[in-house]
């Protein structure tokens, strides 16, 4: 009778939690990780660098919330394939950093990060998170017996976070065949190259075309990996 009650008493804190789950706001300044850590989220992820062009480190942090709670989620096209899911809910956060110590929030998103359990059987997607050369990188990676790669590259140009670069391949870790499509959202390029991976040198072909996307995605218009048909069939 013990266990069915501590049983019954879990799946109602459970319940109650998801029914109560919002996602905070995050705090507009701090001085450091802590101060701008809400309660009941972890920081599973950080990056230093400058993105703002005035050669301080600013910060990049990937947030995950402490209980899992029933989340929709987009796939596909990014509207009509609404995929519900079980899992905890995940944040990205960049903040600047004055000349005085001092962190100012400049992008919250509570969609893009891949959550724990959509890397498929690989499990954990979310493989990096750096900044370089003035710009924000996320990597994920997933699969099976076939594996993908996602990278995509963020910058932030007059007050907005442009996808400036991404990077797609798909492969056969066994038989090396590979997929490996590169865009570049500037020079409005794509460049892709198949073959093996294992002979790099010998059996690839690599052919490049223009790239007509429009302008440029943000945070805002592109809601997270794998909803945006760039061309055809072809999903970044």
């Amino acid at each position: 009778m013990k266990y069915l009650f501590l049983l019954l008493f879990c799946s109602v804190q459970i319940s109650f939690a998801q029914q109560n789950f919002y996602y905070p706001n995050l705090n507009k300044q701090g001085t450091d990780i802590g101060s701008i850590t809400p309660n009941k989220w972890t920081v599973i992820d950080t990056a230093y660098g400058d993105l703002n062009h005035d050669d301080l480190p600013d910060m990049a942090i990937i947030l995950e919330h402490n209980l899992a709670i029933t989340e929709h989620r987009a796939y596909g096209d990014n509207s009509t394939e609404i995929i519900k899911e079980f899992q905890k809910p995940r944040m990205l956060a960049v903040y600047f950093k004055d000349a005085k110590g001092k962190y100012t929030l400049a992008l919250q998103n509570n969609n893009f990060i891949l959550r724990e359990n959509e890397g498929g059987e690989m499990g954990e997607p979310l493989k990096s998170l750096k900044i370089s050369s003035n710009s924000l990188h996320l990597g994920f990676e997933g699969g099976g017996g076939w594996r993908w790669k996602l990278d995509y590259q963020f910058k932030f140009q007059q007050k907005t976070w442009n996808l400036v670069a991404a990077n797609n391949t798909y492969y056969n870790p066994t038989s090396g065949e590979v997929s490996d499509v590169k865009y570049d959202f500037i020079i409005k390029k794509l460049k892709h190259t198949t073959g093996n991976m294992f002979a790099r040198n010998v059996a690839n072909q690599v052919y490049e075309e223009p790239l007509n996307t429009g302008a440029l995605r943000t945070f805002q218009t592109f809601k997270k990996p794998w909803t945006w048909e760039i061309i055809k069939d072809n999903f970044l």
